[in-house]
């Protein structure tokens, strides 16, 4: 199982290194695994929360996430995003943004392309970062049978109960953001109502063709098509489906902005960039989304899905301190892991807890018989 999963990743990891050391030698070779490491580290995450929406759609719409969706992951955000603000932000065409990518200039030089992406800083620290914190407090202000951490979730789900409260925290973690962003406040307060009407938009749209909380479906919707899998779940296709595509892609996409950041601290080389965040950690994430849904983690580890949320929850905080005051990757890369980490270790205690009332009822059943 391990290699049917896992096999197309450590086959591309191979092709790409080989393609790093060829490019740059053994320095380049170095730096792609770096930063295919760091990739992987920052997006723990990233594939427990693809797991989770992958799971409730067709075998169809899984494989073009796996498919068409990894040509967005690779080439849409770890290499023609990158292109696009520097071109933006430095008023270029296409061709000039990939001339001055391809000079491999110093990231600290002023005009040069790793430059211009660190002054577009700001405004995708703060899209990024609203989206997702939008995303956490979805899910953390609402009021779910299994808590994790009690002592902050259960007030938290009490909080949500008030009308609209995630749209007042995010909108209060905005105003404080850019408060505290000096000269950057318009682009920094415009970038993030952005990210939260993007959350909000392809949220509802999701919404619009998906099954309620009773598996029931919109009988006017005639392309939409249901499969029951083999856990009886409920398999979304046709339309509901493709909105669970695009907002799976939306979030897929605001998670890869930390490492695209995070890789211009290691280099601005955006060949280098494309084969470790692209094709090496890209690939290890579907691999570990594939392996997830495939294997049942999440439902055999429910605190999975807590750990992940909170990740996501710290991720869109660091973002959003990082717009005034940089933090280390080291620490971004490690949030993820130590949540979900933390997560893991939990379930497996709580599923001994369980295994053991369970086998001390059967015992006690067992005694009132005899």
């Amino acid at each position: 199982m391990i290699f049917k999963t896992f096999g197309w990743s450590f086959a591309i990891t191979i092709v790409a290194l080989a393609i790093a050391f060829v490019y740059g030698g053994p320095q380049a070779l170095v730096l792609c695994l770096i930063l295919g490491i760091l990739e992987i580290s920052l997006s723990f995450d990233n594939a427990v929360v693809n797991a989770r929406i992958l799971e409730r759609m067709n075998p169809f719409w899984q494989k073009m996430f796996l498919t068409v969706g990894i040509l967005i992951a690779v080439f849409g955000m770890r290499i023609l995003f990158p292109l696009l603000i520097v071109g933006v932000t430095a008023n270029l065409n296409p061709v000039e943004a990939v001339t001055l990518a391809m000079e491999k200039g110093d990231p600290e030089t002023p005009g040069s392309y790793g430059y211009l992406l660190h002054e577009a800083h700001p405004q995708i620290a703060a899209f990024g970062g609203m989206f997702l914190l939008m995303l956490f407090l979805d899910f953390i202000l609402t009021d779910r049978d299994i808590k994790w951490i009690r002592f902050l979730e259960v007030p938290l789900a009490k909080l949500g109960k008030l009308e609209g409260a995630s749209v007042i925290l995010g909108m209060i973690v905005l105003a404080i953001a850019g408060a505290t962003s000096g000269e950057k406040q318009g682009i920094v307060l415009l970038s993030g109502l952005l990210g939260m009407i993007t959350y909000f938009l392809v949220n509802s749209l999701g919404n619009l063709f998906d099954v309620d909380s009773d598996g029931d479906i919109d009988a006017a919707d005639a392309d939409l098509v249901v499969h029951s899998g083999p856990s009886g779940a409920v398999k979304l296709a046709g339309k509901a489906a493709f909105m669970l595509f695009l907002y799976l892609e939306v979030i897929d996409a605001s998670f890869s902005f930390d490492g695209v950041i995070g890789a211009f601290a290691i280099t601005s080389d955006p060949i280098i960039i494309a084969l470790g965040l692209g094709f090496i950690g890209a690939m290890f994430v579907r691999s570990l989304t594939v392996f997830l849904v495939r294997e049942g983690t999440l439902d055999e580890f429910e605190y999975l899905d807590h750990g992940a949320h909170w990740a996501i929850g710290a991720l869109a905080v660091i973002l959003l301190i990082t717009i005034v005051a940089p933090i280390n990757e080291v620490i971004t890369g490690l949030i993820g892991v130590v949540f979900i980490g933390a997560a893991f270790t939990g379930s497996i205690m709580r599923n001994r807890r369980a295994a053991a009332a369970g086998s001390d009822t059967t015992r006690e059943q067992a005694e009132a018989k005899n």
